[in-house]
């Protein structure tokens, strides 16, 4: 496994990390509570040192299942990552549309909620999931999450998807060690928010690096998803007609370069993300242990988490891209 400077945090961190979306059983298909287990194991035995949850993912339902995986030892070995502020209208049907509240007293009422949730008492990063949309003044937010590490129950804070006004509030009042937002060579719009923040000395995170699961080239026509699949709808663009056939030409691209390197196309969309300076972790959802082991492989680690040689053929994929065709960049709105 490689590992890079988590910003200005100071914590050697993996280039991959545990993305727990998928845990609870609800939003990407069925998973069991051994399988998702199982899967945590796995990734962590394989070298991945960080881990990112919410409350929203399954309505509370990764986040216990991963505080089920993160004992007998295993919560000591990860950098722990949950968010505040974005809950689901309705537990059980994520259709119903999401309330984001980033209040004092549900940012107090979350953070217990959560530690409970994960059999934890601190969390290492803890992350202000989207903009608040019920009239919460930002200067109440912040003074909120600097209350939280005060009393120790968060170690360091920071934000996913915010827009650059309210990210630099954040900032400015030095509440913004980690900023996490959507990247992969299909999304690209937060790339140079990315790089900057990165200047600024923060850690740096990108969900969505396959692309709910289309850039492991998994699949080649278009799928039909459940009621309340994620894929369906926040990540519907990709899976649907035009996006989904102008990714397929991407994906004969990625083939082409797969076989060379003899790689899989999962690891090709990976490393691609990866091979920037300005990113340090890349989210990468698994559901069982056969998963954590193919994460493993597509950054070519040993069970001991320890790099393959010749980890440099991806350090400069963009050529290689750009001669097959166009990369398709579609808006984000997680």
């Amino acid at each position: 496994m490689r590992y890079k400077k988590f910003g200005s945090t100071g914590k050697d961190i993996s280039v991959l990390c545990l993305g727990t979306w998928a845990l609870g059983g609800k939003q990407f298909g069925a998973v069991t509570q051994e399988d998702a287990v199982a899967a945590v194991h796995a990734m962590i035995d394989c070298g991945v040192n960080i881990v990112d949850t919410a409350p929203i993912y399954a309505s509370g339902g990764s986040e216990e299942v991963l505080g089920k995986a993160l004992q007998g030892g295993y919560r000591d070995k990860v950098f722990l990552i949950t968010k505040f502020g974005s809950e689901f209208v309705d537990p059980n049907d994520s259709d119903k549309g999401t309330i984001k509240d980033s209040s004092r007293k549900n940012m107090l009422k979350s953070i217990d909620a959560s530690l409970k949730r994960l059999q934890t008492d601190y969390i290492d990063g803890y992350l202000m999931h989207w903009d608040d949309r019920v009239g919460t003044p930002i200067e109440e937010t912040i003074a909120c999450m600097k209350e939280l590490k005060n009393a120790g129950k968060v170690r360091f804070l920071g934000m996913s998807n915010l827009e650059r006004d309210l990210a630099d509030r954040l900032l400015a009042d030095g509440v913004l060690d980690i900023v996490q937002y959507p990247y992969n060579m299909i999304n690209r719009t937060k790339e140079d928010v990315l790089k900057y923040y990165a200047g600024q000395g923060c850690g740096t995170m990108g969900y969505g690096s396959l692309g709910g699961g289309i850039l492991t080239g998994q699949f080649r026509e278009v799928p039909t998803f459940g009621h309340g699949d994620m894929r369906a709808s926040f990540y519907g663009p990709m899976f649907t007609e035009p996006g989904f056939s102008q990714i397929q030409t991407l994906l004969k691209v990625m083939d082409g370069i797969a076989e060379t390197h003899k790689a899989t196309v999962a690891q090709v969309a990976i490393n691609w993300a990866l091979a920037h300076d300005y990113m340090h972790t890349v989210l990468t959802g698994v559901g069982n242990a056969a998963g954590g082991e193919l994460c493993r492989r597509r950054l070519g680690a040993n069970r001991s988490g320890e790099a393959r040689a010749g980890r440099g053929h991806f350090q400069d994929p963009h050529l290689q891209l750009r001669k097959g065709g166009q990369i398709y960049v579609f808006p984000s709105n997680r």
